[in-house]
């Protein structure tokens, strides 16, 4: 199996990432970059990966060494970031879940200063800073008016902001997340994607799995496309999100159109013939 390490102010790059489980093969040599100055969505059917790239990107499941000792590499400012001690690592990398839940007793300013705890001592509490950084990320998430809330008591779509207001608070050089736009109404989807090109526009790098392919085809400049552990195409939305690539991957019909005003791919769907 592949063990990579990724990124940094020059974008992501991963090579051969390999992962299985009881023997079954769930990722098979991806290759993924998504470059700074950029958001990237990461595509494809259920099952096709996703969730476990983003896993083993960021260390979470980090596998062993593919037989023969051959280990799948990322650069971070030309160290591994793996290499990285975990706290210098959590300075570089943020990453949020889907369905990220917690029974703790967490007001949802406590839980975003949790993205602080990398930048501070071990022993120090919560500073001015700190606390003036997590607001900041909760306002920028449409959150401001919730600090004082319980998290438990939040609905699905508030608690996934706040995941990424912590996120965000955590400052990082790159950021991994797994549909980011779950559980939030259309207005709300449109809100965290402006927020993330904010964050690219800024120099982040943005890596994120998105279910919705117009919502990829509206705001993404760079997607991957998974299938069956593997990397179909890559690159500019306009070049990999066409039918021959689409059709097979989903079992679907594909139509794209383009929008008048923006000149963004359009995309319709019908049952396969």
């Amino acid at each position: 199996m592949s063990a990579p390490a990724v990124v940094g102010t020059a974008g992501l790059d991963a090579e051969r990432v390999s992962w299985s489980v009881d023997g079954r093969l769930v990722l098979d040599g991806v290759d993924c970059t998504a470059p700074p100055g950029a958001v990237s969505g990461l595509l494809g059917p259920n099952g096709s990966g996703k969730s476990t790239l983003l896993r083993v990107l960021a260390g979470v499941r980090p596998p062993p060494a593919a037989p023969g000792g051959e280990r799948a590499r990322g650069r971070r400012d030309g160290a591994e970031l793996r290499a990285l001690p975990r706290r210098q690592r959590a300075r570089v990398l943020a990453r949020a879940e889907q369905d990220a839940t917690t029974d703790l007793p967490l007001s949802v300013l406590d839980a975003v200063l949790l993205g602080r705890i990398p930048h501070r001592s071990l022993l120090a509490g919560d500073s001015a800073t700190d606390r003036d950084l997590a607001r900041a990320a909760l306002a920028r998430v449409g959150m401001a008016g919730f600090a004082d809330r319980e998290v438990a008591t939040l609905s699905g779509g508030e608690r996934q902001r706040v995941h990424l207001a912590r996120a965000l608070a955590q400052e990082p050089a790159l950021l991994l997340l797994d549909e980011p736009t779950n559980h939030l109404d259309i207005a709300a989807q449109l809100d965290t994607m402006r927020v993330l090109r904010d964050l690219a526009d800024d120099g982040v790098t943005v890596l994120a799995a998105l279910h919705d392919l117009n919502l990829a085809a509206q705001t993404c400049d760079h997607v991957v496309v998974l299938a069956d552990g593997r990397v179909v195409a890559a690159g500019d939305v306009h070049d990999v999100l066409v039918p021959d690539v689409l059709d097979p991957v989903y079992g679907v019909r594909c139509e794209v159109l383009t929008h008048p005003r923006t000149g963004r791919p359009v995309l319709t769907f019908e049952p396969p013939a």
